[in-house]
């Protein structure tokens, strides 16, 4: 349904039973998905492709040119997968040369004035609370939450399952399935509650607690933990993932605290 209070080019690719409400602003290089409402005062610029069942609240910015200094204009896309929900001010730019696109999964939810810089891939049912900042291409995982306030450093990742405290200060890689909080940002556990709300097994969160004890609680170095987890625990999917993510994080994993000094403060979004 087109509102007469809006502005919608005629070249814009809109599925069936996509709402837009008065004055938002969609350009011609556009594609929407059936079923998608587009809130008041929203703008969406060229570039973006936006799927299936998506709700973009007022104030939003979808596919900005990316502020970026080596942009020149090139062709890209600010991609969103379907069911995902963007609050109100979300700011989402378009790729670069460098990777040609934004993504953002499905069944994510972006709240009030997140903002995703250029390149970044965000994973399925991801959520990002109030006023996270995400700098230029950086990955995030499938199922991961980034608590509010949060600031993340250009080419960080973030990896799945994995829970990171509100306020924090992301300048290293944050491993999936675990829980990072404090400042400096820290390693303070596994993401055990979130692991069985999605159905993970108790023989499995066990594994993977233990191949974090290796890493960060037994005075190893890198090289040497990544040997015993992969002699200790042979042929396992969760294993696997923790070795890739270790050995191809080219900034480290973030620290494990110290558990002398450990004051029990609570986890906050």
């Amino acid at each position: 349904m087109k509102h007469a209070l809006n502005v919608i080019h005629p070249e814009a690719k809109i599925g069936k039973d996509v709402i837009v409400e008065s004055f938002s602003t969609i350009s011609a290089d556009v594609e929407i998905g059936d079923g998608t409402w587009v809130g008041p005062n929203v703008t969406i610029m060229d570039g973006a492709r936006i799927g299936k069942n998506c709700k973009i609240f007022p104030g939003a910015v979808i596919s900005g040119i990316p502020q970026d200094l080596k942009f020149r204009g090139e062709e890209s896309t600010a991609e969103i997968g379907d069911n995902t929900v963007i609050r109100e001010c979300v700011t989402i730019n378009r790729g670069t040369s460098s990777k040609g696109r934004t993504f953002i999964g499905n069944n994510a939810m972006l709240m009030a004035y997140v903002h995703v810089a250029h390149d970044c891939h965000i994973g399925n049912n991801c959520i990002l609370v109030n006023s996270v900042g995400l700098a230029g291409e950086i990955e995030v995982g499938d199922f991961a939450i980034i608590g509010g306030m949060t600031a993340v450093h250009q080419f960080s990742r973030i990896g799945a399952h994995s829970m990171v405290g509100g306020a924090s200060r992301v300048r290293k890689d944050v491993p999936p399935y675990v829980l990072a909080s404090r400042e400096p940002l820290q390693y303070v556990g596994v993401n055990t509650i979130g692991l069985r709300r999605r159905n993970f097994q108790a023989v499995t969160i066990s594994m993977i607690q233990e191949i974090f004890k290796l890493l960060y609680r037994k005075g190893l170095n890198t090289t040497q933990a990544l040997e015993k987890i992969m002699n200790d625990f042979p042929g396992q999917p969760e294993r696997d993932i923790i070795i890739d993510f270790v050995r191809n994080s080219s900034r480290g994993i973030v620290r494990g605290y110290d558990p002398e000094t450990n004051d029990d403060e609570g986890f906050d979004l």
